[in-house]
């Protein structure tokens, strides 16, 4: 905004409700102002960032912000993380707003859940109880099986959890335990869900013909990730660069240079 414009208020309450985030380049008494302030962030939470903190600490203005974008509650004054009312809010939101709440509340389970419902990667910023908890982490992998990585230890041995984490994300299977990247059952569902999950697996699937071609028909470039020996099986690179052409890059050097192979990338 010009100069002179930044103290108009009828420019400043136009350009706020246009883009919360104008309140940023606004004059500061401007940030002081609840009304407008309360405009800014019911367009964009992350206002509040630029709001003064007087009002980062007023309970209307950190809802608004908050039920807008969970985690803007990074920006509400100590006092209000530690308001159940309103982490909860923000967790419903936006689970990972669960990093900002005060640590108090990182250990209740209901806020924990709703976090964990939104986003299971919020396993991450609650309480350490919570990752051995069994019915939260099937929660939280239901939703994100990636979530698995935030759990304990003792969990990624446990084949019914990592199952249905890689179920839900094939890649989550970089997490599981070394043990269980032997187990084919385990390891065809993550492959199924995503290809790219050929890279975590025991060396022997990367080996395994069937395996393989599985893969790369769904992801071509997944061949990036197969044993060298299955890089030279021309079979396994036409269905790779079938799906996609830029597998070719990962083939063996003698089958950049066949005909048939080349045609089909291209």
């Amino acid at each position: 905004l010009p100069a002179h414009f930044k103290k108009d208020r009828e420019v400043v309450l136009m350009a706020v409700k246009e883009n919360g985030h104008s309140l940023h380049f606004v004059d500061d008494s401007f940030k002081k102002d609840k009304e407008i302030v309360l405009i800014a962030v019911k367009q964009d939470g992350l206002a509040l960032k630029d709001a003064d903190e007087s009002l980062k600490k007023d309970n209307e203005v950190v809802l608004k912000a908050v039920k807008e974008h969970g985690p803007a509650l990074e920006y509400a004054d100590e006092s209000l993380k530690k308001d159940k009312e309103i982490v909860l809010i923000a967790v419903k939101q936006d689970g990972s707003a669960l990093e900002f709440a005060d640590v108090s509340l990182k250990k209740d389970k209901e806020i924990v859940l709703e976090a964990v419902k939104q986003d299971g990667f919020a396993l991450e910023f609650a309480d350490d109880s919570f990752k051995k908890d069994k019915e939260f982490i099937l929660k939280a992998i239901k939703q994100n099986g990636g979530a698995l990585e935030c759990a304990d230890n003792s969990f990624k041995k446990d084949k019914k959890i990592v199952l249905e984490a890689v179920k839900k994300n094939g890649s989550a299977l970089e997490f599981v335990d070394v043990s269980l990247k032997k187990d084919k059952e385990i390891v065809l569902e993550a492959v199924k869900q995503d290809s790219r999950a050929l890279e975590f697996t025991y060396e022997n699937f990367k080996k395994d013909k069937e395996f393989v071609l599985m893969a790369v028909k769904q992801y071509g470039r997944a061949l990036e990730f197969a044993d060298e020996s299955l890089k030279k099986d021309k079979e396994v690179v036409l269905m790779a660069v079938k799906q996609d052409g830029l597998a070719l890059e990962y083939a063996d050097v003698s089958l950049e240079k066949d005909k048939e192979v080349v045609l089909i990338a291209v």
